[in-house]
């Protein structure tokens, strides 16, 4: 027995049709499921106290650009990942040349280019100098002599008799510090891949 198999013009058709919905359905998958990543770890950042600014630095980019593909792929990444990863995987963190951490307390204020304040940037804005005190109990100490001003930051007295002048701690000096881990990105990240089986099941969405 001979048996010949003859693919009709419209069955050929039928095939491609139904490949390019293939295409379709898993980049339209790949491109919710990065969708929805990237709106997972946006919400954690903020919802973890580290800001919108920080979330939005979450992006998302799908390939192949432009066009459908059973290869579709999703890319979710942070434009500040070393700022990201460390609340992320709560790391050990000293000092690079091996002195102290100087970790400004409420009364250092902010730094003006944003971010954490250094004692250099401190006494260049305010004009006072900082004074080390060693503590064999606890972290040691930057101090200031000034005064506390509404907002509870250290500035110069402008008192000529010197009343109101105290000696303020602005900053903290530690040999290291643990940040603490405030995010969980590889659970996102997982549920997502879990989740991209069942998306191209129901159609992409």
């Amino acid at each position: 027995m001979k048996l010949k198999l003859e693919l009709r013009p419209d069955l050929v058709a039928l095939m491609q049709e139904e490949i390019r919905a293939g295409e379709k359905t898993v980049s339209a998958a790949m491109h919710a499921a990065g969708t929805g990543l990237k709106s997972a770890w946006r919400g954690q950042i903020v919802q973890a106290g580290l800001g919108t600014r920080l979330g939005n630095s979450i992006r998302l980019a799908t390939y192949p650009k432009g066009s459908a593909s059973l290869n579709a792929a999703a890319l979710v990444w942070s434009n500040a990942p070393v700022i990201v990863g460390a609340h992320d995987t709560g790391p050990l963190i000293r000092s690079k040349d091996g002195f102290w951490l100087a970790i400004p307390t409420p009364a250092a204020g902010k730094s003006t280019r944003g971010g954490r304040i250094t004692p250099g940037e401190w006494e260049r804005r305010t004009g006072l100098r900082l004074r080390f005190i060693y503590r064999r109990s606890g972290p040691s100490l930057l101090v200031a002599e000034g005064r506390l001003n509404s907002k509870g930051r250290a500035v110069a007295s402008r008192s000529k008799t010197g009343r109101g002048l105290a000696t303020m701690p602005v900053f903290l000096l530690v040999p290291q510090v643990k940040l603490r881990k405030r995010l969980d990105l590889a659970r996102e990240a997982e549920r997502a891949i879990d989740g991209v089986e069942e998306r191209i099941v129901a159609g992409g969405g």
